[in-house]
């Protein structure tokens, strides 16, 4: 999230591992925020709040290594600390609503088999984790 929130201020060397991962989805993870939060243009979003909701979006739809309520958790509790009063209750809006938008919903795989991928449902297709 500090990588992303430092992207926004022009910091043009990308920190931590997983900023160039975001920034090649940033036109479709924005595109889901705006369609998640259509009374509010990205420009009218507190810095904070988009790059917590950047971030919990990539991770909801391209890591896919944590569980979608565990992410809306995560970031819910990253707006109480980072955030505006407010914050927390846009960003488990927002999240909630493309989770449920994009049908985004984790399965696990059986005990029996414990290399068997993550498959995630996303609006109504099923892809294979990497």
């Amino acid at each position: 999230m500090q990588a992303i929130y430092a992207h926004l201020f022009g910091n043009s060397q990308p920190q931590g591992p997983d900023l160039k991962k975001i920034l090649v989805h940033l036109k479709k993870i924005d595109k889901i925020i705006k369609t998640n939060a259509p009374k509010w243009p990205l420009d009218k979003i507190n810095k904070v709040d988009l790059s917590i909701l950047r971030t919990a979006i990539w991770e909801l739809l391209y890591k896919k290594k944590t569980p979608p309520k565990v992410v809306i958790d995560e970031a819910v509790e990253m707006a109480k600390e980072f955030g505006s009063q407010t914050s927390h209750s846009f960003i488990n809006g927002v999240l909630g609503s493309a989770v449920k938008k994009l049908k985004i919903i984790t399965v696990k795989p059986s005990k029996n088999d414990q290399n068997t991928p993550t498959t995630t449902k996303k609006a109504g297709a099923e892809i294979q984790a990497n």
